[in-house]
């Protein structure tokens, strides 16, 4: 049972509500790091947590120094947007490989476990319809598309974790996040187009009076899961009761919350009604298709169907997620609409 949870990126949308559950839920002791903490009011002044602002590509003696000292490390720090694959992709590639891969040398240095998030991009265009973490293909596109970068990115720490273990004995989980969703995910009062994730986009739209826009029709389908069911499973992940999540890679996401893209849309816009001071841009909301290209840019490139096998989870952890679609977007909508002037920049 681990005392001291060394959290990197502690102040994003994973790290700041894992965080918080941590200290609310157990007796362990949190040290994080972030470039800032503006999600993390409910835990900063709790005498067990132990946070520093910096940046992983700069503060290294710090890390270094917390890897020596903590029982588990959680390298939560990553850029995670596919608008940025295609913008930026050398961007993602020094911060979400190359960053992450110096703390996962640290930790086969220092014999420590690390709790490393991959993602359910890794999986990429696989044909599986479920897809399952021992079976399944990672299949990409061309080099020109470019947005295959990120899980270019994590397949290959995935793998590279691994072999530590394989060779080094290093003690690990990997775990593969689902289109995790709730409040903190993204800045819904920020008005522009392709600044968050897909599902805090369609709220800020609303919210903005802009249509929301499906690129390619919204046919593809997602899996999308509450963050408190995710930091669940985390939590059950640290914890560890009979290394039962020892050198083991997890699914964690809610297969029974599949849905289009267009079904989303749909669902978001209903919700709004249900806020009198919505309401109205509820009814005049708009929604358009347009082309990935157009939207994305010519280095895009898409997964149409993205559903977890979550069998490995269940038998490991003892863990299934409980919160269903439209009470994950009611939860996320009444945190931001009654915390409007809170800043998730």
């Amino acid at each position: 049972m681990p005392t001291k949870v060394l959290i990197l990126g502690a102040n994003g949308f994973i790290g700041s509500s894992l965080t918080h559950a941590i200290l609310k839920k157990t007796d362990w002791e949190v040290y994080g790091m972030d470039i800032g903490d503006n999600k993390l009011a409910d835990s900063l002044g709790n005498r067990r947590f132990k946070f520093v602002e910096g940046d992983v590509m700069i503060s290294k003696e710090w890390i270094e120094y917390h890897v020596k000292k903590c029982d588990a490390v959680l390298p939560l720090v990553a850029i995670a947007n596919p608008s940025q694959y295609v913008q930026n992709p050398l961007k993602v590639f020094e911060l979400d490989f190359e960053s992450n891969l110096a703390v996962v040398r640290q930790c086969v240095k220092y014999n420590k476990r690390i709790i490393f998030p991959s993602t359910s991009e890794v999986y990429g265009m696989s044909p599986d319809t479920e897809l399952d973490e021992q079976t399944s293909s990672m299949v990409y596109g061309p080099i020109e598309k470019q947005r295959w970068i990120y899980a270019c990115s994590k397949q290959l720490l995935d793998r590279v974790i691994y072999a530590y273990g394989v060779r080094d004995n290093v003690d690990y989980t990997l775990f593969r996040p689902f289109n995790w969703i709730g409040p903190k995910l993204d800045n819904v009062f920020e008005a522009k187009e392709g600044s968050s994730r897909l599902f805090t986009q369609f709220i800020s739209n609303v919210i903005f009076d802009k249509p929301i826009q499906l690129v390619d029709g919204g046919k593809q389908t997602r899996s999308f899961t509450f963050i408190d069911d995710g930091v669940d499973a985390l939590i059950r992940i640290i914890a560890n009761q009979d290394g039962r999540a020892s050198r083991q890679i997890f699914n964690l996401g809610n297969p029974k919350n599949e849905v289009s893209v267009a079904g989303l849309a749909k669902l978001i816009i209903a919700a709004f009604k249900d806020y009198p001071e919505y309401a109205g841009h509820a009814a005049r909301a708009k929604v358009i298709k347009v082309p990935s290209g157009t939207y994305f840019g010519k280095y895009y490139q898409d997964i149409q169907k993205r559903v977890p096998s979550i069998t490995h989870a269940r038998k490991q952890l003892g863990w299934n997620p409980k919160t269903d679609l439209q009470t994950a977007i009611k939860l996320t909508l009444d945190y931001h609409l009654a915390n409007k002037d809170y800043s998730l920049t």
